[in-house]
């Protein structure tokens, strides 16, 4: 594949929602103070400006395929230049489309992160060809209803909404939508909380998964979500 063959698109957004236009918008729910102690403390709704994980911390969800190959390819070099890959996906769009999220640590991301990301990886994809067609480049922000990927990510987004798939069940349900309270653990041992947004049978509205598990999750986009991001911009 050389470079004349791909179009490098470079886009702040991913096809998948993300920010005022996604599907997922529920503007009706906003996160609620979430009480974690015998205290009278409450979380503090809002990422921390200052966060900023570790570089080449894990990402607990993982491609197949083409994408997996990308994956490969791209995440040393990604690191390498101070970036975090959040995700690679390979879409029928345009014929095809190779969409790459990253971030940089502090969970970041503008049109010339973009740019820069894209300049990085560029040649090291000419150079292993991981698609067997042509395909057009797009680099992406994580967007603000972002996937969630790694611990860190769990942590930083304590107090907000997001919907959670498992690979295997917990409290007979692989599927869960409610508030995030917190990460306990780390590493392959780390589990995460969540309070329901719908209570379980026997009335359980709180319930912890060990991130190992984890299939796919991502923050959902409401107006809580919103005014944080638009505070983390001003910051």
């Amino acid at each position: 594949m050389t470079s004349a063959e791909r179009d490098d698109d470079i886009d702040d957004r991913d096809d998948a929602p993300n920010g005022a236009a996604g599907d997922e918008r529920d503007d009706a729910l906003n996160s609620p103070d979430l009480d974690l102690g015998d205290d009278d403390d409450t979380v503090a709704i809002g990422p921390s400006v200052h966060f900023e994980a570790p570089l080449d911390e894990p990402r607990l969800v993982a491609e197949t395929g083409p994408a997996a190959k990308v994956a490969a390819i791209i995440d040393p070099v990604l690191i390498d230049i101070g970036y975090r890959l959040v995700r690679v996906r390979l879409s029928g769009l345009n014929g095809a489309t190779l969409q790459i999220m990253a971030e940089r640590p502090d969970g970041g991301m503008t049109v010339e992160d973009c740019e820069t990301v894209s300049r990085a990886i560029s040649p090291a994809l000419d150079v292993e060809d991981p698609i067997d067609r042509a395909y057009y480049l797009e680099v992406s922000s994580p967007g603000i209803d972002r996937p969630l990927v790694r611990v860190s990510d769990f942590a930083r987004w304590v107090g907000f909404e997001a919907k959670v798939e498992l690979a295997v069940p917990v409290a007979g349900r692989k599927r869960f939508r409610g508030w995030l309270l917190g990460v306990e653990g780390e590493g392959s041992e780390a589990t995460a909380g969540i309070r329901m947004l719908q209570p379980l049978d026997d009335g359980t509205n709180e319930a912890r998964f060990p991130l190992a598990s984890l299939e796919e999750a991502r923050l959902v986009l409401n107006d809580a979500l919103i005014r944080a991001s638009l505070r983390a911009g001003k910051a």
